[in-house]
Formats: C-alpha cells, structure tokens, sequence
C-alpha cells in the first residue's frame, strides 16, 4: 500500500463514483450523537474502507445510509485528490553569513545577560 505513487492516486481519484463504490468494503453500524431514535435504532452509519490504497472513511452525519454512502464517496475522493498532488522537491539552502552572524550575536547577548545577574543571597553556589 505504500508503494502507490502521486499517479496512482491520481488515476484512481479520476475513477467515476460507482467504481470506486465496487472497489470499497462497506460496514454499516449504529451512529452516536444527536437524532435520537433515527440514529440509535437503524444502522445508518457507514464506514468505507477503500482496498486499493486501505484508506478508511466515516460518515454518521445523515440518517440515511444512502446519503452517508454518498458522503463516504466524496471524502474518499477528496482524499485520493488530496495523496495525488505531487510532492514538492525541497531545494537545500544555507542561511546567509548575515543571519549567521545576527543569531550568534544574539546568543551572544543572551550569555552575556545571564552572566551579568547576581545571586540575591550573596553567596556564591
């Protein structure tokens, strides 16, 4: 699962809604929360666990198992869309002699500070 590339998931987010349907394992369970007898006696809560990549989705917003399904569908397709941006290529970089010397300057002043305070007791620990 963890050799899919940016392209893989890319090809994979393109997949129209009832293929990417067929390719999923659904579970459907009792929501929690607010809604009452709606939700607590009808397992209109689905979870969708995408078996190409293991990308695993929850929907209990809804009453409706339909309309959960739907909601699954989409965040799994915002999540293919979302693995399928190409990395960035990180370019090295070294910080300038400037800043190199303001920061040390810094560190500088700040030793300086520390060694300036006195003890309050007067006696040397």
């Amino acid at each position: 699962m963890d050799s899919l590339s940016h392209n893989d998931y890319a090809r994979m987010a393109a997949l129209p809604l009832d293929v990417l349907a067929r390719e999923c394992d659904v579970d459907t369970f009792h929501g929690h929360g607010p809604g009452g007898q709606g939700v607590n006696t009808a397992d209109s809560a689905v979870r969708m666990t995408h078996r190409p990549t293991g990308i695993v989705v929850v929907s209990r917003t809804s009453r409706s198992q339909y309309r959960n399904r739907q909601l699954c569908l989409q965040r799994l397709r915002a999540e293919l869309h979302r693995r399928a941006q190409r990395p960035t290529v990180r370019q090295a970089t070294r910080p300038t002699k400037a800043s190199e010397r303001r920061r040390l300057d810094a560190k500088h002043l700040r030793s300086q500070i520390k060694k300036s305070r006195k003890n309050v007791r007067g006696d040397e620990e």
